[in-house]
């Protein structure tokens, strides 16, 4: 799976896991004013007139949006820096808490099975940081520079208008987006390599605020423990893990709290989160829906995708008869060839058959495949249709933060008559 950009090794790893300014500390304003140097000999005061209190200097104006450009010039401990917060509604692996110049987040699940949980605080630049953080790591918001090691990270960046921090990844390799190519090709990125490869000394010299990564819990794929060795601020994205295609998307404000982009997130976010509802609520009037059975054998291992996994949520609410929506896995069901073929022989359709371009790839894999009646009809439907020189995969870049171009993609093929007209972007029906 080209969805982290990794090596076809780390690729099944994930498969089988899923389916500023550095500026001063401004003093506070003093309350009251210097008094006045004494005199020798002080007039005596008025005994008609009242005193006159001593003026005070002009209080802070509490802002009214997050900083998104410098940092604070002048510092006052009462007032709430981050005006423009983010409230999660279908992310579930991770936390935010606001205090008044500062951030908590907490990644709750970084990979299968973690024992471990990654903390940051995001201080307003301009600003201290709390005394006592512990084990998190002291990140001053908004960030300047990034490098991104996941390219389901660089369309955040694209929404949030914020390519122009990027100045690095992990690999030029697989990436789709336009704008980054572009970025690519006028020679402004650096790539660092990842895993085994990583190059620590090239990520030392781009000096990037925050590198952004993952992690699998394999240390021969993964790169944060080099990287935070190196004394780079890192910080774990672990979108991978949510088992929903809005939990996903939702990822995006992650990314945004670290520029302190809030309200740009939150509003992109609920466009993607309406569109998908909208259609979901389409799919879901039908009352006829297709089998649909998902995937294809790996050295000799069918993993198909558990049925409360991210892949069988968008065909659920595609409007589609998942064939092992009673399984109650997150991740993937190992199978045989044997058990899929005694289930799924008479499906309607077959989606994500692995890298197949064409039924004839298929048939040159196994033979057995066309003993399967949506073979043999033709309704074999795979997510490549947008594939990079070098076999990146857009459904895993652009796709994870845009689950509802996805979920219209599945719609048309299950559904056309809902979607007329349909030009798909991440799919494409097999010859």
């Amino acid at each position: 799976m080209s969805r982290f950009c990794l090596s076809w090794m780390a690729a099944l790893l994930l498969a089988v896991a899923l389916v500023a300014c550095g500026g001063p500390r401004a003093t506070q304003m003093p309350t009251t004013a210097p008094a006045a140097p004494a005199t020798a000999t002080p007039p005596p005061a008025p005994t008609a007139a009242p005193s006159t209190p001593a003026p005070t200097a002009a209080a802070l104006e509490a802002p009214v949006a997050n900083l998104t450009e410098g940092c604070v010039t002048d510092y006052d401990p009462d007032l709430d820096y981050f005006p423009e917060k983010v409230a999660l509604e279908d992310a579930t692996g991770w936390t935010i808490e606001y205090f008044n110049n500062y951030k908590l987040i907490t990644v709750l699940n970084p990979w299968r099975d973690a024992d471990v949980q990654f903390r940051y605080v995001l201080v307003q630049c301009g600003t201290p940081a709390p005394p006592d953080v512990g084990d998190a790591q002291v990140i001053e918001a908004p960030v300047k520079s990034i490098v991104t090691m996941s390219t389901t990270q660089l369309p955040h960046l694209k929404e949030l208008d914020l390519l122009d921090r990027l100045v690095g990844v992990d690999t030029f390799q697989y990436i789709n987006t336009p704008e980054v190519v572009e970025l690519i090709e006028a020679g402004k990125l650096k790539e660092i390599g990842s895993g085994a490869e990583l190059n620590v000394e090239q990520a030392i010299d781009i000096e990037p605020d925050l590198v952004m990564t993952y992690g699998v819990g394999n240390p021969e794929f993964d790169s944060h423990p080099k990287l935070l060795e190196a004394g780079l601020k890192v910080a774990m994205n672990a979108e991978y893990m949510e088992p929903t295609p809005l939990g996903r998307a939702e990822w995006i404000k992650f990314t945004a709290a670290f520029f302190n982009r809030e309200v740009m997130a939150t509003e992109v976010y609920a466009g993607i989160a309406g569109r998908y509802a909208e259609m979901t609520a389409k799919a879901q009037a039908v009352t006829m829906q297709p089998t649909v059975f998902s995937g294809a054998p790996f050295r000799g291992t069918w993993y198909m995708p558990g049925g409360n996994s991210y892949a069988a949520k968008l065909l659920a609410d595609a409007g589609a008869a998942y064939l092992w929506a009673d399984d109650t896995s997150t991740g993937s069901m190992q199978l045989s060839f044997e058990e899929v073929l005694d289930r799924a022989k008479d499906a309607d359709i077959w989606v994500n058959p692995g890298s197949w371009k064409t039924l004839a790839e298929g048939l040159a894999q196994d033979e057995r495949f066309a003993q399967f009646l949506a073979f043999q009809n033709g309704k074999v439907y795979n997510n490549n249709r947008r594939l990079n020189a070098n076999g990146g995969n857009d459904y895993w870049e652009t796709g994870v933060t845009n689950p509802d171009l996805v979920l219209a993609d599945l719609i048309a093929i299950f559904h056309p008559e809902l979607l007329p007209g349909h030009e798909f972007v991440f799919y494409q029906r097999l010859e």
